[in-house]
């Protein structure tokens, strides 16, 4: 009877040890790490950058565990709504056209894009420049989308690629005449580095409301309210803090919060 007890209360400590950790809260996030200083995987497997940071700053705020799942960019949307994860934390601009199909926390940072071409190449961000010209962007952006709506009719051939990488990849090969996106990720994951060497921004910045949006922030399935108001709390906790501040200041000697 003594063995049966001391069994009986193994298995209940087994199941309850087994449904705590069950119940240990997750907060999963999706993200395409191909977009350096946001969001970048390692050699080892691990994931680093600006967004990750401000993701973990967040859970930690939240007292959740941080879980990042990885997805191409373009297929981001899909993804969320089909609850392969809980956000999307991935450099996502909170745009006119995006806010259709998801909601928004408030905002994490905001920035320009930029087009990149070899030095001294005359070309601007604009249709009549490049007209006839060929221009890198990453699919599901919102640089793709307006370069399309913008340049493509008007003779400017546009090539999607599935990461930024295979855009400055095809640029250095001299397949492209220009690669189009965020100014920060350009200048950082690209020009500051040995193989930017020639390049540099095209003429300047481009701030269009269609590409800047409300600026960057975390997309959430249309009516998750709870999630969304939780979100908010959280960022709002780290800026009063100073803790986004911090992690802000490991990657950019800029206020990239902005106004």
């Amino acid at each position: 009877m003594l063995r049966l007890n001391m069994l009986f209360a193994s298995t209940l400590l087994g199941l309850s040890i087994a449904a705590s950790v069950q119940a240990d809260p997750e907060l999963k996030f999706g993200v395409d790490p191909s977009y350096p200083p946001f969001e970048v995987k390692e050699p080892d497997g691990s994931l680093s950058g600006f967004d990750i940071d401000l993701g973990n700053a967040i859970c930690a705020e939240l007292k959740v565990h941080c879980v990042w799942v990885e997805q191409p960019f373009d297929g981001m949307i899909p993804a969320l709504k089909a609850k392969k994860f809980d956000a999307i934390l991935s450099a996502f601009t909170s745009t006119e056209v995006r806010r259709k199909q998801v909601d928004f926390s408030n905002r994490l940072y905001s920035g320009p894009s930029a087009l990149i071409a070899k030095e001294n190449s005359g070309l601007l961000p604009s249709a009549e420049s490049l007209k006839g010209k060929t221009i890198g962007v990453m699919q599901g952006s919102s640089q793709e989308a307006f370069a399309k709506a913008e340049w493509a009719p008007h003779g400017v051939n546009i090539l999607s690629y599935q990461s930024q990488d295979q855009v400055y990849i095809d640029l250095i090969g001299g397949r492209l005449d220009a690669g189009f996106q965020p100014a920060v990720q350009g200048d950082i994951g690209f020009l500051q580095k040995p193989q930017g060497k020639g390049f540099a921004f095209a003429g300047d910045l481009v701030t269009d409301k269609r590409l800047t949006g409300d600026g960057v922030a975390i997309g959430i399935r249309k009516g998750d309210e709870p999630l969304q108001e939780k979100l908010n709390t959280a960022i709002a906790s780290i800026r009063a803090s100073g803790s986004y501040n911090k992690i802000a200041g490991k990657y950019f000697n800029f206020d990239i919060y902005g106004n």
